[in-house]
């Protein structure tokens, strides 16, 4: 049993790496065009937070070090993501980006971990960190919501990216497999959420895909659609992202 969930977390980590790769078309864009143009910074924010915890949780509870491996790896990648946004975003927007990012990946994430460190032992410590990564997971995996309602809404899959959607419901199932296999609810929590979702983005792509037309598509149009349809990777990256 120990086998097959190192085999499952191992395949888990290979489509978490992919998730948190998503929207590096997004930032070869804005190292292109050296602004951030449209594009928000908050799905990179909340995925940093969420990947932060997640390693967290990885680290201090036994036999989780899968969890804490990949979520690591998305730690870093936010923060490269984020620091290209810093640099090439207008004033406005970078003063608001750093208070967001000073507000939830440095302020509540240390005040979580000094709670946890200080104030709670044992298993306490775990569910604690555990229950916030949770719900932060099911948030994110609930953002491609708004994409999911404008695809019914116009009848068209441009702006919600098959690969993006095939990754999610991978992870989370991949995850979910892993979260049962340990008996980790909490991951097993966070991860069922994209599995359905993910399903549900997938089913959405039969009914509504359609094949192009014609070739001869506006490139401003479709640089327009490639901007939204990867602001939200976790999940998602967010990753997850991700499966924490």
């Amino acid at each position: 049993m120990e086998s097959l969930s190192l085999i499952i977390g191992a395949l888990g980590n290979s489509i978490s790496v992919l998730l948190f790769l998503s929207p590096v078309g997004v930032f070869r864009r804005i190292l292109k065009h050296r602004s951030t143009e449209e594009f928000e910074s908050l799905p990179y924010i909340c995925t940093l937070l969420n990947s932060s915890l997640w390693t967290y949780y990885g680290i201090i509870k036994t036999g989780e070090f899968l969890v804490a491996t990949i979520n690591g790896f998305g730690v870093v990648v936010e923060i490269v993501f984020l620091t290209l946004f810093l640099v090439f975003a207008p004033p406005r927007i970078r003063a608001k980006t750093a208070m967001l990012i000073g507000i939830l990946d440095v302020g509540f994430l240390a005040a979580a971990v000094l709670v946890c460190q200080l104030l709670l032992q044992g298993d306490m410590k775990i569910d604690i960190i555990g229950f916030l990564g949770a719900g932060l997971n099911v948030v994110m995996y609930g953002s491609p919501l708004a994409a999911m309602k404008t695809v019914v809404r116009t009848k068209s899959v441009e702006y919600m990216p098959f690969l993006l959607s095939l990754f999610v419901f991978l992870n989370g199932g991949v995850w979910t497999c892993y979260a049962v296999l340990k008996k980790d609810w909490f991951l097993g929590v966070a991860n069922v959420a994209g599995f359905f979702l993910g399903a549900a983005q997938l089913i959405l792509y039969a009914i509504y895909w359609k094949p192009k037309s014609s070739k001869n598509t506006a490139p401003k149009d479709s640089e327009h659609g490639s901007q939204h349809e990867h602001l939200l990777p976790s999940s998602s990256h967010f990753r997850e992202n991700n499966e924490a």
